[in-house]
């Protein structure tokens, strides 16, 4: 029935006061339904200071990232592992940064350059643009004036010297030296040494060879020559015959026989090539002409790690990087990775970030040396994940601990996107290449039918893909969320 009063008596009121809103009775729904009512969030960035990367996929906004800017505070170790399948962008991803660290007057980088193209590795491309040469290193060449490391460098010092020795020949191996192959291999290296290092002899034929000596540096040849002849001081001095000394150094002597008159002559055993820069802002070791499946591809890993270790260490107060591309070649030699996991543990010293680059984490943690695979993944607090199959993806996030979202997106990921996760602040990132970069970057010619860069319309062909792969990994990230906060509820 109307009421004329209660009419007149709201009216009034409402002319007063403004319209009067009712009381609601409260309506119960599920976080998944009253979610649209907060604003879209996004995960807190990295800061504003060092390398642009490129935008994350969900905020858009720009990336940042520089382990030497977030050390300390928000990173315990600068080191970063890149994963991924091939084709998905980790080579371009690690050449910009390169190049874009380089705009830094205290960085420097070291490469070792394991992949080929058109008969030379693929950072020739960025050497050539920097004026730059890379060290290739090629058995092949290596006899008609290639370049040659020399594991006895006066560069590196005596105890690297001996450690790069044991290194090389277990690598060679397959197994560590006992205490007797051991003690022999040291007696020959000091032998080697005191002849290099003693003034003029008398007038024997030993005083004469000291003499012819030191014009050069000591080199393998002079070990394996030591361990077929050992001084008979060596042998009194521990009071055992010459002749066993000369049996404990005879497997020693064989492998090490291989590196100077086998088939892997030519790159360690002579003097060290003129002409190498270890001071130049960038430095190629081109490693594409060397089979990877052979030993010479870890003897030479071993061989540059322990060589950059011991020129790296002094007061220069330069930032490091050390990126190393096919790192399975590192991490499956138990002796290799126990070198280089030294080298991490004095990154802080040397101002050192190292980076390894790995298609598949099954390569490493399944292999010979994986304790200390283990070891060095545990010290790399930065994990790209480009895209990989879906029992990988399982496979890598259960190591490396991702959190569920993010194993479930990779296997969506599409070439230059890829899952960032920086002790633990993970993040879908889009890789940016600038124009003047694409060319120097760009590495898939030997697939293509012509050696062109992409047209414009393969560009526009890839930007229309990184469009839809973008809001696939939205809509899988929204259904995610809603699954997950289905079975709440809110007043």
């Amino acid at each position: 029935m109307f009421d004329p009063l209660g009419a007149l008596t709201e009216a009034f009121t409402s002319f007063l006061f403004g319209k009067v809103e009712t009381t609601r009775l409260p309506v119960r729904t599920s976080t998944g339904q009253a979610q649209a009512v907060y604003l879209p969030t996004a995960a807190p960035g990295l800061g504003d200071s060092g390398v642009i990367i490129g935008r994350e996929v969900y905020s858009g906004k720009g990336y940042i990232y520089d382990p030497f800017q977030l050390y300390g505070q928000q990173l315990p170790a600068p080191h970063w592992l890149v994963l991924g399948e091939s084709g998905n962008g980790k080579s371009a991803l690690e050449k910009t940064y390169v190049l874009r660290q380089l705009r830094f007057r205290d960085r420097q980088v070291v490469v070792l350059d394991a992949q080929g193209e058109d008969g030379v590795g693929e950072w020739n491309l960025i050497a050539q643009q920097l004026g730059i040469t890379p060290i290739r290193l090629d058995p092949a060449a290596a006899l008609n004036g290639g370049i040659r490391l020399n594991p006895l460098d006066p560069s590196i010092t005596t105890t690297g010297q001996l450690a790069l020795l044991r290194t090389i020949i277990e690598v060679a191996m397959g197994h560590g030296l006992d205490e007797r192959s051991g003690f022999a291999l040291k007696v020959a290296h000091a032998a080697v040494l005191s002849t290099y290092e003693d003034g003029e002899g008398g007038a024997d034929g030993e005083g004469a060879a000291k003499s012819a000596s030191r014009g050069r540096q000591p080199v393998l040849s002079d070990i394996v020559e030591q361990l077929r002849h050992p001084e008979p001081a060596s042998a009194e001095a521990m009071n055992v015959d010459i002749d066993d000394v000369r049996a404990w150094g005879l497997d020693v002597a064989l492998v090490l026989d291989r590196l100077v008159d086998g088939d892997l002559r030519g790159m360690f055993d002579g003097p060290t090539s003129a002409g190498i820069d270890l001071d130049s802002p960038l430095i190629v070791f081109d490693l594409s002409h060397i089979d990877r499946n052979s030993i010479a591809m870890p003897i030479l890993m071993a061989i540059v790690g322990v060589w950059l270790e011991h020129t790296w260490i002094r007061p220069d107060r330069k930032k490091r990087i050390f990126l190393v591309e096919e790192a399975w070649h590192i991490i499956n030699s138990p002796f290799v990775a126990q070198l280089f996991q030294r080298l991490l543990k004095f990154g802080r010293r040397l101002g050192l970030s190292f980076v390894a680059v790995v298609h598949h984490l099954s390569d490493v943690v399944d292999g010979a040396a994986a304790r200390e695979a283990a070891a060095i993944l545990k010290m790399a607090s930065t994990r790209t994940i480009y895209a990989q199959k879906a029992d990988e993806a399982r496979a890598t996030g259960l190591v490396l601990g991702l959190p569920r979202w993010a194993v479930e997106i990779i296997p969506t990921l599409t070439p230059g996107i890829a899952v960032w996760d920086v002790n633990g602040n993970v993040q879908v990132v889009k890789h940016l290449i600038t124009e003047a970069e694409r060319p120097l970057v760009y590495t898939d010619r030997a697939m293509t039918e012509s050696s062109a860069l992409p047209t414009d319309e393969a560009r526009a062909l890839s930007l229309a893909a990184d469009a839809e792969a973008e809001a696939r990994a939205e809509a899988i990230a929204l259904e995610r969320q809603l699954r997950d906060e289905s079975s709440e509820t809110v007043a």
